[in-house]
């Protein structure tokens, strides 16, 4: 047998790197999980483009305040001090997605991720503007001319509008979006505004429009380690290849024993309707999104055929082969444990947290002062944080060293909901009462009208060098 050339085979290699695209053309499909399919897609969008609409208290119910550094979240305002919250939150995330993956397969995938909610809008538009799965193809192959340029021109300008809106709503989760949309419409956004509004408008537009199933193949890392959460007791989207095969064409209502077949009929419905081009008859593959199309159309089709649906189904590798499913097995376990554990934590943590927030600087341009009655005097900064809505006044007390006094310019402290008041006191000691350079005290601030809202924090009272000096 002849050897290739070299040149020959480095054309093969590059053909097989450098595929060009295929366009998909996903078939409409209708069944339960297409129906599910459709809730997850109007439920997350529903409150993707109306919560930012939401007010509460005056003030829109979902921001998030870069600026003032802080998250508004209905009635709970999230601050700095909250950082762990955020970790909190992105371990919750990641134990959901092991926990899901382990027991489902890619349930995220085919229902909530952004790619693929925006992409079934992208294809809904598609399809009401250019038509059908043949439709398209069909006008796809044609020569351009007016009918198809004015039919492909109007679906692009009502996706970029659609993309447009997306990116407004978007950074309206930033900007409050009256804000925002009174700036738009007077062409007054800022550029950072005006940048996050196209950017994520094109970016809409670019990956729900153009790439689609390109981003789920080779642009998101999910579809390359998923094996490593996937077992043989994993719940996956699987063809029955003991009941299908052998497969072939047939007349309804053949009984397929009579010519030695299986229940697959090979219409390729399933392949038709895979947003990603694949058939789930080759087996599990990490192009597949789980998003269960091929099921609803496999179902339709076994119905017109008078089989038993399921030929395409949701099961185990384990129970494919005969044997016995674990649902319950040590990895879902740990999983589920994690989560409740951190969940409950979260929970617990917002429901007791401190709403009274206490910060204490000291003057570092002089380490202390002498008063014209010859008492020692440090001067200190109090950083005075209310993370509740209402409005609240505060006393200041200091405790830890005997016959201190505290010297302030104002009887209390005033601090509005949700905000931070600096607020400059004086504490002087008698020398004559230190026995050492520095101590330690404690600041306490307390809300007049609840005496349960109260923050303490340490600062230290520095002299001159001979208090310490025996």
């Amino acid at each position: 047998m002849a050897r290739p050339s070299d040149e020959t085979a480095s054309s093969d290699i590059e053909t097989q790197l450098y595929a060009k695209r295929q366009k998909i053309y996903p078939r409409e499909v209708h069944g339960l999980f297409a129906w599910l399919r459709t809730a997850a897609v109007l439920a997350l969008l529903g409150l993707f483009y109306i919560v930012p609409w939401l007010r509460w208290d005056g003030r829109q119910a979902v921001l998030f305040d870069l600026p003032g550094r802080k998250f508004y979240l209905f009635g709970l305002t999230i601050w700095p001090q909250d950082f762990i919250y955020l970790s909190a939150l992105l371990i919750i995330a990641a134990m959901s997605l092991f926990f899901f993956t382990a027991l489902a397969g890619r349930l995220w995938c085919g229902y909530a991720c952004p790619q693929t909610v925006w992409t079934e809008v992208f294809l809904w538009i598609e399809r009401k503007i250019e038509g059908s799965r043949s439709q398209q193809m069909k006008r796809d192959k044609a020569p351009l001319n007016a009918s198809k340029f004015a039919v492909k021109a109007t679906k692009h300008a009502v996706w970029i509008v659609f993309s447009l809106w997306t990116g407004f709503t978007f950074v309206g989760f930033f900007t409050p979006i009256l804000e925002l949309g009174a700036k738009l419409l007077t062409f007054s956004t800022g550029p950072w505004e005006t940048f996050w509004v196209l950017f994520y408008g094109f970016a809409t537009y670019g990956n729900a429009g153009w790439l689609r199933e390109q981003v789920c193949i080779y642009m998101c890392p999910y579809a390359r380690f998923q094996s490593a959460m996937v077992d043989s007791n994993t719940l996956v989207i699987s063809y029955d290849t003991a009941r299908g095969e052998p497969r072939g064409p047939r007349r309804r209502g053949l009984d397929p024993s009579e010519k030695g077949l299986g229940h697959c009929i090979d219409c390729s419905i399933c392949v038709q309707v895979c947003p990603t081009g694949i058939d789930i008859r080759d087996g599990l593959q990490y192009q597949c999104i789980g998003c269960a199309a091929c099921i609803d159309g496999c179902d339709d089709v076994m119905q017109k055929m008078n089989y038993p649906k399921g030929l395409i189904r949701y099961t185990t590798q384990n129970a494919l082969a005969g044997g016995e499913t674990k649902i319950l097995r040590p990895r879902v376990i740990i999983y589920a444990a994690i989560l409740l554990v951190a969940l409950s934590a979260v929970f617990y943590g917002l429901l007791t947290r401190d709403p009274i927030g206490l910060d204490v600087i000291r003057d570092r341009n002089a380490l202390y002062r002498e008063t014209s009655d010859g008492w020692i005097e440090n001067v200190y900064t109090l950083k005075i944080l209310n993370m509740e809505e209402i409005p609240r006044v505060f006393d200041v007390d200091i405790a830890g060293i005997e016959d201190a006094r505290l010297v302030e310019d104002e009887d209390g402290v005033v601090v509005g909901g949700g905000e931070v008041v600096s607020y400059v006191v004086r504490v002087q000691v008698d020398p004559d009462e230190m026995s050492r350079q520095s101590t330690d005290f404690e600041f306490s601030v307390k809300a007049r009208d609840d005496d349960s809202r109260v923050a303490v924090e340490s600062a230290r009272f520095v002299g001159p060098r001979w208090m310490g000096e025996s």
